[in-house]
């Protein structure tokens, strides 16, 4: 590419203003252009329902950085209020509308990056276009949602179970608000298998949500009361709606101009950000990704790779090396007392892609359980059968996930197993972990698996087991808050003695509460001449695979 002395940059947040910042401190004279259509050219859009809920109290919290600050920092030329309406890509010029001045103009540029990001999904169903019916991707809706709560606006639906449906939904309840969440899928949070998210439903639900799972919007109707009614035939009367139902990429100009695009309409590069014209690149949510665990292209619209996007396109412009890696999908969401997280690939996307896996889950505490204040941390670890390379983790628990998570998540990045999990030095003080942490122990789990001395039947497949004695290990006192249908007791603790009370001759499927007990069953058991194997996760993690279905 030939030296470039003038930059422009479309968009700014995230993607933009990383890339802006980074031109910058590579290259001192060149001229950098940044044009953002909104008045804000730098805010943390990820921070607005907590600015709703009131726990960011000052607005002023959310504007990173203004056009005079970028200046002068850095000496940007920031426009706001600028919107780039086409592209000339044999002229290289932009043709641009100055929204206070009421003018357009051509501006002209040896490279140029686009960072649209992406708008918030809005189906064409009846009603959607109604004023009481917002989203929140931006300054100017929060602002706008702010004002629409006025004291006689008592209950809100929220349409989508995402990220963004489920930090609004938190927020709503804590300014004391009724709230109701719709969710056309049979879970929340899509990036969690099932039985992962039951543990959400139900702390939604505790804390005063309305929870419609498997049901969606067919219309908004208007009156004294919006009127949201849904596929079912039910209406849930309402005074706002708030739709969070995802986003598509804003590629309009892209497509304008004739860069290629994909799945989507997402914008493709390569993994220099560079569109299909060399002087051209994209970042952030309105690119098409390569997913880092299976080579897929995707859509991850997500600030942490829009930000290493809009660095890296910088560098590209300016003749440095860099590749972006691909995404893998990183996130974590709180939902109340509890916080989930993933990365990675999970088991539906396995499914789908054909991919062939191995699931372990584990149910351990986020730090050293004789040390006060232990809480659980339910974790679903999915890895390649024959190298063990992990594939997608996911979390959920009241603290220490996202800590569990972020390990998961450099291991998916480089490449590593079972093995390397297992054998993973990390910090250990009882307020803290544990010196065997629970990412150790999924890691010895995995080893142990790979090695044979771990048998699992899988909670879907209890219902199908056909003739075996299904035995729960746990203590008298401990089943009496329920077993596994078709199961009889008993206890680890006489297993020993209980040769003569089990059939030789029949399959053996022993189960405790998380896992652990019936490991050391299988383990007495079959080393014993019997047949058996034990329960994936135990009765907890049967109790959340029968709860997702119902």
């Amino acid at each position: 590419m030939a030296e470039v002395n003038k930059l422009i940059i479309v968009g700014g947040v995230a993607g933009g203003a990383s890339a802006a910042a980074r031109a910058r401190r590579l290259n001192d004279s060149a001229e950098i252009i940044v044009f953002e259509r909104g008045a804000y050219v730098s805010f943390a859009n990820c921070g607005l329902p907590y600015h709703l809920g009131g726990e960011i109290e000052q607005r002023a919290s959310l504007l990173l950085h203004t056009p005079e600050s970028l200046s002068a920092r850095f000496g940007l030329d920031v426009r706001v209020d600028c919107e780039v309406l086409s592209i000339d890509r044999a002229a290289r010029t932009v043709r641009v509308l100055d929204r206070r001045r009421g003018l357009r103009y051509d501006e002209s540029y040896d490279a140029l990056i686009l960072s649209p990001g992406a708008e918030p999904l809005r189906p064409p169903l009846p009603g959607l276009d109604l004023e009481r019916v917002m989203t929140l991707r931006s300054l100017q809706d929060l602002d706008r949602l702010l004002m629409a709560l006025t004291p006689d606006v008592r209950h809100v639906t929220v349409v989508g179970g995402g990220f963004i449906g489920l930090e609004t939904v938190e927020a709503l309840r804590r300014r004391g608000l009724a709230a109701c969440l719709v969710e056309r899928n049979d879970q929340v949070l899509m990036p969690l298998d099932a039985e992962m998210a039951v543990p959400l439903a139900l702390q939604l639900r505790q804390n005063g949500v309305e929870l419609v799972l498997g049901d969606s919007v067919s219309r908004v109707e208007e009156g004294p009361r919006l009127g949201v009614r849904l596929e079912s035939g039910r209406c849930v009367e309402t005074d706002l709606v708030i739709l969070a139902i995802g986003v598509k990429p804003e590629s309009r100009l892209a497509q304008a101009a004739g860069l290629e695009t994909g799945i989507g309409g997402g914008i493709r590069v390569d993994e220099q950000q560079r569109t299909s014209d060399p002087a051209i690149f994209a970042v952030g949510d309105a690119v098409e990704v390569r997913h880092a665990v299976d080579g897929r292209p995707v859509l991850l619209p997500l600030a942490g790779p829009a930000n290493r996007q809009g660095r890296l396109a910088a560098d590209a412009v300016f003749g440095r090396s860099s590749r972006y890696r691909g995404s893998q999908g990183s996130a974590v969401c709180r939902v109340f007392a509890l916080t989930a997280a993933s990365t990675g690939l999970n088991e539906k996307n396995l499914l789908a892609a054909g991919v062939p896996y191995r699931k372990l889950y584990l149910h351990g505490n986020d730090h050293a359980a004789y040390f006060p204040g232990a809480t659980p941390v339910s974790l679903k670890l999915l890895f390649e059968p024959e190298s063990g390379r992990v594939l997608g983790a996911q979390a959920v628990g009241e603290k220490g996930v996202d800590k569990r998570i972020d390990v998961l998540a450099v291991a998916l990045q480089a490449g590593m197993t079972v093995d390397d999990l297992a054998e993973m030095e990390l910090c250990y003080a009882p307020p803290f972990g544990s010196a065997k942490d629970p990412v150790n122990l999924l890691g010895m789990a995995g080893q142990n698996l790979q090695q044979g001395l771990l048998r699992l039947v899988q909670p879907e497949q209890v219902a199908t087991l056909g003739d075996v004695q299904l035995i729960d290990v746990r203590e008298p006192e401990e089943v009496a808050g329920g077993m596994i249908p078709g199961a009889r007791n008993l206890p680890l603790s006489s297993l020993r003695d209980g040769d003569a009370l089990l059939d030789r001759e029949r399959p053996v499927v022993v189960y405790c509460m998380v896992g652990l007990r019936g490991y050391i069953a299988q383990r007495q058991l079959q080393q014993r001449g019997f047949d058996a194997r034990s329960l994936n996760g135990g009765y907890k993690t049967w109790q959340m695979w029968m709860q997702s279905r119902h």
